[in-house]
């Protein structure tokens, strides 16, 4: 389980297809806490570390989770929105998050307001998926609330924090 409350960015430094798999390596500061079989969370999207090597470490995306979130459009150098599992006891900073993405949707519109950007997202309407106005949903794997909720859209107002902090 995550908050969707990023910790850090990350730095992919390799791709490697194996079948249909990938294997990204990503560069972060908190590698050397980290160990195999750990779940973090890269976009939001969970995977598992399958191998440490000195401050990088190696996860695997299968063909549905490439199928269904934007890890295969990672490129080497591309940052990534890093977040480990949460802990028992810690404070709970955002929203309870898997990390199994349901779909991708794609940015429409930006638009400035007073204190915030507004981002709409429209998403694919065969998979029947339901957004739920000030209902909590996560992009890149940062934990946003929903600020207005459409037949297959929705919007997300972001703090300038936010933006500047995290990859969208």
């Amino acid at each position: 389980m995550f908050t969707g409350i990023i910790e850090t960015l990350g730095t992919i430094t390799n791709i490697t297809k194996e079948q249909a798999n990938i294997h990204l390596t990503v560069k972060s500061n908190f590698t050397n806490e980290l160990k195999v079989d750990q779940s973090v969370a890269h976009n939001g999207v969970c995977l598992t570390v399958v191998h440490i090597e000195d401050n990088q470490y190696t996860v695997t995306a299968i063909k549905e989770t490439l199928n269904k979130t934007n890890i295969g459009n990672l490129k080497v150098s591309d940052s990534v929105n890093l977040e480990r599992g949460m802990k028992l006891g810690d404070r709970l900073d955002g929203h309870l998050v898997q990390g199994h993405v349901d779909q991708t949707a794609t940015c429409t519109n930006i638009t400035k307001e007073e204190g915030s950007t507004v981002f709409t997202f429209k998403y694919d309407e065969t998979n029947n998926n339901v957004t739920i106005e000030k209902g909590s949903i996560t992009v890149n794997g940062v934990s946003l609330t929903v600020v207005n909720s459409k037949k297959n859209e929705f919007s997300v107002a972001i703090i300038p924090y936010t933006i500047e902090t995290y990859n969208f």
